[in-house]
């Protein structure tokens, strides 16, 4: 049993490493408190080879496994959180997409998403409708000329729907159920698409945008996958990005576990280090350690789907615990700085904020938890 990353690996974390602490850490504070990217980010972290991790090389990505996007994620996440949504979404979009793409869609759409032109965001949640994202109220009706299609209804809660040129949007085309839902790829400057930002607590910088379709005209050739296996191919895909929200989670919550022990050994309180004190030093000790094991257990699901092995079970206990280690962890650290960590413009701040989006994104405690229970007992022993 090996625990440790091959060469390849330890050097593709040292490279994204090196980059986060060039190009994303000295900006954290700025896009946090302007709410947005500077411009040319995105291109940036496709130059950076970040974009298309997941991406097969013949469409311009770099061919790698899930460990390896796991293994840039954690990197990104110890910069800035905020950081890793273009990197996770263009790996479940893109994953997608090359499973359920034709050879002409995979062509045409996969070389932009590696190189960053094409910044995606998945739009499935509804005001009405997100863990129950099968119950998807957003039609799809047929066009007048019976070849394309109409988009009508609105998506909310969409991560980097401020920022996207494209999203995956899942609209019904049939009846109720799952069984009825249709993923379409749409330019989201087209006619027909508004988007309002929403102010958000935390991952400020990500563009969450509420998004409306009235009337948007949509081609055949815009449909992704078969019609009605929308919700089916986006399921298949959640495992995956599940585990990487995971890891993000943990390795936020290791960096900021790392600030609070540095300055537990020079903060000095009665004479000593405040480390000395087994008040100060064993709660750090219990968070890291389970931020260590949260982080084992997400990368052993993304080594398990890169070996061809069923990663449900192992993708959905990281994803409902590893956020929820991350979110105790910080603010374990942020109580180790104390009123120096209670301020808007301190690092631990605004990890403490941005610690609590992994906990709702892509599936609630409750819903991967659901998905365990149903994998352990049989769905017809489980709720």
């Amino acid at each position: 049993m090996d625990f440790g990353f091959t060469d390849e690996q330890e050097a593709l974390a040292r490279k994204v490493r090196d980059f986060a602490e060039e190009r994303i850490a000295p900006g954290a504070a700025r896009n946090d408190r302007e709410r947005t990217f500077p411009p040319g980010f995105f291109t940036e972290l496709g130059r950076a080879g970040l974009t298309g991790l997941g991406i097969p090389e013949r469409h311009g990505g770099r061919g790698l496994g899930a460990v390896e996007v796991g293994i840039a994620v954690e990197e990104l996440a110890k910069a800035e959180v905020t950081a890793c949504y273009p990197v996770l979404n263009a790996a479940l979009i893109g994953g997608i997409i090359d499973r359920n793409g034709t050879e002409e869609q995979k062509a045409a759409w996969l070389p932009p998403v590696a190189a960053g032109e094409s910044v995606v965001a998945l739009v499935l949640t509804e005001p009405d409708h997100g863990t129950d994202a099968a119950a998807i109220e957003l039609r799809a009706e047929r066009a007048g000329d019976g070849h394309g299609w109409v988009l009508t209804g609105t998506k909310t809660s969409i991560m980097l729907g401020a920022h996207a040129t494209h999203g995956l949007v899942f609209a019904r085309t049939g009846d109720d159920g799952a069984r009825g839902v249709t993923a379409f790829y749409v330019p989201l400057d087209r006619e027909g698409v508004s988007r309002d930002r929403l102010p958000d607590l935390g991952a400020r910088a990500g563009g969450r945008a509420t998004i409306t379709f009235d009337r948007c005209a949509v081609s055949a050739d815009e449909v992704v996958g078969e019609v009605g296996e929308g919700f089916v191919g986006v399921m298949r895909g959640f495992d995956h990005s599940r585990a990487l929200i995971a890891v993000m989670a943990a390795a936020s919550a290791q960096a900021a576990l790392d600030d609070a022990m540095a300055f537990a050994r020079e903060r000095t309180a009665f004479g000593q280090p405040i480390g000395k004190h087994q008040g100060v030093a064993f709660p750090l000790v219990e968070h890291a350690t389970r931020v260590r094991a949260a982080r084992l257990l997400a990368y052993e699901a993304l080594w398990r789907k890169d070996a061809g092995l069923d990663h449900r079970v192992e993708a959905n206990m990281a994803k409902w615990w590893a956020p929820r280690v991350g979110v105790e962890a910080t603010h374990q650290a942020l109580l180790t700085f104390g009123h120096r960590g209670w301020h808007d413009e301190h690092p631990i701040s605004r990890r403490m904020r941005d610690a609590i989006g992994p906990e709702i994104a892509d599936g609630t405690e409750n819903a991967t938890k659901l998905v365990v229970a149903r994998q352990l007992l049989g769905r017809e022993h489980a709720p």
